[in-house]
């Protein structure tokens, strides 16, 4: 099923403790809120030329979300307020288990955290060039767990600021999207090459490639089936693999032109980004291409 979404390119979509799908309009800087089955509410930011990307829950009822190109990181609430804090190229954001928010910022380096009062650290990633960190997710270990996209290494940060890498197997892997297993390992796309990973605690890593290489898989979530779903942005399509590397794919239609009414054949490709388990169970998928859709 796709919700065609008028206002803009969606990018990344994450599910709020309010029970609504939030997306980021990223060419339009604006936020949206969805409740399934109703028209979604479009928040206009201001200014509007940040790029809003990465959007995550907080542990305080509101969403968090970064601009990356604007340098900020911002809170919105349920009726639109936003609050903004600075950052240097922000991407990724997740909460932490202190009750605060963590953040990658890809230009600098580093990670940075938000704490419930406000004050912002940043900690500094031990590669050269500070290895551009992409996505970031709180993992079972009460840890944080990120990427390292041109580092081609996941990292992790304790609560205290103590970072260790793990670089990968495969050369060029570009690791982007990052999230918690049901089986408490870490599980990450490898955008660069087309394959899947899997890192537990001790650090121990293992890929999985995926049947189309050039497929440029980009955001991963845990699924409420126990397995793992992920985009595949040039392949149009939602993978998902199982905890014992089993995996299977799912092509996106086609969106019709723009200005044409209805789903139809379609000329578009969907380019997929985000996605999350919604309050309905099940996997929404942000559409860069102007649409949100939902797998069952």
């Amino acid at each position: 099923m796709l919700t065609m979404i008028d206002a803009g390119a969606p990018y990344d979509i994450a599910t709020g403790t309010d029970g609504a799908l939030w997306f980021t309009l990223v060419h339009e800087g604006r936020i949206g809120r969805l409740v399934p089955g109703q028209k979604p509410v479009i928040h206009q930011l201001d200014p509007a030329d940040g790029q809003p990307t990465v959007i995550a829950p907080g542990p305080d009822g509101a969403m968090w979300f970064t601009e990356g190109k604007g340098g900020r990181v911002c809170r919105i609430t349920a009726d639109g307020q936003v609050t903004t804090h600075a950052a240097d190229s922000p991407y990724g954001i997740a909460a932490g288990p202190d009750g605060a928010m963590w953040f990658t910022q890809m230009r600098s380096g580093r990670i940075g955290r938000i704490a419930a009062d406000g004050s912002l650290a940043d900690f500094e990633v031990p590669v050269e060039g500070g290895g551009m960190p992409a996505s970031i997710a709180a993992g079972p270990d009460g840890a944080l767990w990120f990427t390292l996209n041109q580092g081609n290494a996941v990292g992790r940060i304790s609560l205290e600021g103590e970072v260790v890498v793990y670089p990968l197997p495969t050369e060029g892997a570009g690791p982007v999207g990052i999230t918690c297993g049901p089986d408490e390992a870490l599980w990450f796309v490898e955008i660069g090459v087309g394959q899947v990973g899997r890192i537990d605690v001790s650090g121990k890593i293992e890929e999985f490639p995926l049947p189309d290489q050039e497929s440029r898989p980009h955001a991963i979530v845990a699924g409420p089936d126990g397995a793992l779903w992920f985009t595949e942005w040039a392949a149009d399509c939602v993978g998902r693999i199982t905890t014992d590397g089993i995996i299977e794919e799912h092509p996106l239609p086609r969106l019709p032109e723009k200005g044409v009414a209805g789903e139809g054949d379609g000329v578009r490709k969907a380019e997929p980004h985000g996605l999350t388990v919604g309050p309905d169970g099940a996997i929404w998928v942000a559409l860069e291409a102007g649409a949100l859709a939902r797998l069952d």
